[in-house]
């Protein structure tokens, strides 16, 4: 009780800290678009099957080893957090990241690129993608979902920046010296936020507010071990359902509308800040709707619009301009949803004082989603010469997960207790 009556005149930036912790909100946001700039990655892949000669399954090996290894890399940091502290943690990543952009200006073919940018790039972001996270769920127990939303908004809306800016330094200095710049200007920018970031003290909360949220389960419920629940198994599969299918659509936004649609490489490239900015916007509404609906009613509605968005790729025909934007709108804005609602069902449904490890469990459902996504879809446009048959696999996940979610994603009774 000491340590929170203490707390009341705990500063953030020379602010009280129930106003002070808006501002690690606003840091995290910096620090995830650096980050997110992997989901610009269909800008980079023509001019690397161009410079490198390689084929379209070749050119997403970066894109899927950075998703592999920046979700292997999630459980480590859960477990090393507390111990090595937020700065000295995001250091670490921001400088393994940076290091992973210079050598990828120097690699001169796809094997090299696959481990300077796929492992070390993707380790370096694996590194610090939770410690924002878990700031802003420590800082805000009031408002977890909406905080956690607002921090990782800066994770989808990057591309919005980092697409036409890479387009525009691929055209004017190619796409190797695009990573050099990318690559420092990251790594300046992480460590010196870096610098910045902390978690509150031990029993810190807001004033006057109590955990009393209707959606909590019970303590008993929430102690017990993460892998004797249902539903972590449910939210583990349907969590790597939306990322499979979400992250498949991304990695083929700018083919698909060339090879499909017929719209130019600049349009295309255009398009995806568009993309972007759907991907950004359902974090913090995913995250506030998982603060006051079960789990499983969010991820129904999200498999819903997905299954929507498969049927209209499959209809899909030169110059149906209209039909693609809405269709990858609703792939990039459902991938930012489940980005939101998986560490929000974390916080509700499991140990909250565990979240950095949970989460980082929880998260290696994103790794097996981007794995598959990226390797099938590059594989179907190969064997089949078109992207249109990807999407008949992606409405029959959503179907599958509509079940999945159904059936697990819920309150279940403790056994064993």
């Amino acid at each position: 009780m000491n340590l929170v009556n203490k707390s009341d005149t705990l500063k953030l930036f020379g602010l009280p800290a129930e106003r002070g912790r808006w501002l690690l909100i606003a840091l995290g946001i910096i620090l995830l678009l650096c980050l997110g700039t992997v989901y610009s990655w269909s800008i980079f892949r023509k001019p690397l099957e161009i410079l490198l000669d390689i084929g379209a399954t070749e050119s997403l090996f970066p894109y899927t080893f950075v998703l592999l290894f920046y979700s292997a890399l999630m459980p480590v940091t859960g477990f090393y957090l507390d111990r090595l502290g937020t700065r000295r943690v995001t250091i670490i990543g921001g400088t393994i990241l940076g290091i992973g952009y210079l050598l990828s200006s120097i690699a001169t073919n796809i094997t090299v690129l696959t481990f300077t940018y796929g492992v070390l790039v993707g380790t370096g972001i694996g590194i610090v993608y939770g410690v924002p996270m878990v700031i802003a769920a420590r800082w805000f127990p009031d408002r977890k979902g909406l905080a956690v939303g607002l921090t990782i908004i800066g994770f989808g809306l990057s591309p919005v920046i980092t697409a036409p800016l890479a387009k525009l330094l691929i055209d004017a200095y190619g796409v190797q010296q695009t990573f050099l710049l990318l690559g420092l200007a990251f790594t300046a920018i992480i460590l010196a936020i870096a610098t910045k970031l902390k978690l509150p003290p031990p029993g810190w909360q807001p004033k006057g507010w109590q955990n009393s949220s209707p959606n909590e389960v019970s303590n008993q419920f929430r102690q017990s071990p993460l892998w004797r629940k249902r539903s972590f198994y449910g939210l583990w599969f349907c969590y790597a359902i939306g990322t499979l299918v979400g992250l498949s659509a991304i990695g083929i936004s700018s083919p698909v509308a060339q090879e499909i649609i017929k719209m130019n490489p600049t349009l295309a490239a255009s398009s995806v800040s568009l993309f972007a900015l759907f991907n950004g916007l359902s974090r913090p509404l995913f995250g506030w709707l998982a603060d006051r609906l079960q789990p499983r009613y969010v991820a129904v509605a999200s498999y819903t619009l997905i299954l929507i968005a498969t049927i209209l790729m499959m209809n899909a025909q030169e110059g149906k301009i209209g039909l693609y934007l809405t269709a990858f709108c609703i792939f990039w804005f459902c991938l930012g949803g489940w980005l939101a609602l998986a560490p929000t069902a974390t916080l509700t449904l499991f140990n909250p004082e565990n979240y950095a490890q949970n989460y980082g469990i929880v998260f290696t459902a994103y790794g097996v989603g981007a794995l598959l996504g990226t390797l099938i879809a590059g594989r179907i446009r190969d064997i089949f010469g078109s992207y249109t048959y990807a999407f008949y696999p992606m409405a029959f996940l959503a179907v599958i997960g509509i079940f999945i979610a159904i059936a697990t994603l819920k309150r279940e009774p403790v056994v064993g207790q």
